[in-house]
């Protein structure tokens, strides 16, 4: 079982998007894809991908190319099973070119509280490194809003 489990109150919601945003924000791969089922089905901007085994790999290329990764994810919607966010992340390519990159996620989970389905709309900004805005995980204490 993955707490918290669905069907989903304000405070379980909250806190499911808050232990998300913690695991992204560490980079680990094999602790991140832990969160969905054996046979989750992502779409993520153009790329399809199914099971945790493509999950793993695919988070394993993304983290090795968006260097200096740090997102924010804030509670947009929750009912029963399901619960969208909007996010903002922002890193920096190999060539050093900073980029903000915001986008929307809609959720789908079973009853044991792991991910089944994942929807990601995201757009990329560049952006100077004095205009970052997120510059790690969110200090304790620090709440919502998102810094957009």
């Amino acid at each position: 079982m993955r707490m918290p489990v669905p069907p989903f109150t304000p405070h379980t919601a909250r806190t499911k998007v808050q232990r998300a945003e913690d695991a992204w924000n560490t980079k680990d791969p094999d602790l991140v894809a832990q969160a969905y089922s054996p046979d989750s089905r992502w779409r993520n901007r153009d790329t399809f991908l199914e099971g945790r085994q493509a999950i793993r790999e695919f988070l394993a290329r993304k983290w090795q190319t968006e260097l200096d990764y740090a997102l924010r994810k804030e509670l947009w919607a929750f009912t029963g099973h399901r619960i969208a966010v909007r996010f903002a992340y922002e890193w920096r390519d190999a060539s050093g070119q900073f980029w903000r990159s915001y986008g929307n996620e809609n959720w789908l989970f079973d009853d044991g509280g792991y991910m089944t389905e994942r929807h990601a709309s995201i757009n990329d900004v560049a952006i100077a490194q004095a205009q970052r805005r997120i510059l790690g995980p969110r200090p304790r204490g620090e709440e919502t809003p998102t810094p957009w």
